[in-house]
């Protein structure tokens, strides 16, 4: 079976496409001075360049899973997706509150799609 991995580092792979799945990496904002709406947009605009770059779109995402550091910004975070989700292709989705890498990201997002 082939595996295909784009953006490679040192730590990770930010796209993993294995079957005919592409996982993506856990993506965070560059700026951080935004607000959580604003990281959030930043954040999905990644995605989908990560999407198209692996031959997929948003419509086709499996599963989501978003961090948030603090759970006071979920109705903030739900702001920016509810306007870039498709209606009636919404994924699978969790929303769990963690400590992230960095103090000043306020979101990070994680997607599993088919290709």
């Amino acid at each position: 079976m082939v595996i295909q991995r784009h953006n490679v580092g040192k730590r990770l792979s930010e796209i993993v496409i294995h079957n005919g799945t592409i996982y993506l990496a856990g993506e965070v904002p560059e700026d951080t001075a935004k607000d959580i709406t604003g990281q959030t947009e930043e954040v999905l605009a990644k995605i989908d360049k990560l999407l198209a770059l692996a031959g997929s779109d948003k419509t086709k995402i499996l599963s989501a899973q978003i961090f948030l550091p603090d759970m006071k910004d979920f109705a903030g975070m739900n702001v920016a997706w509810e306007k870039w989700v498709v209606a009636g292709h919404t994924p699978a989705r969790a929303t769990i509150e963690a400590k992230l890498a960095n103090p000043a990201f306020k979101v990070e997002i994680m997607c599993i799609a088919a290709q």
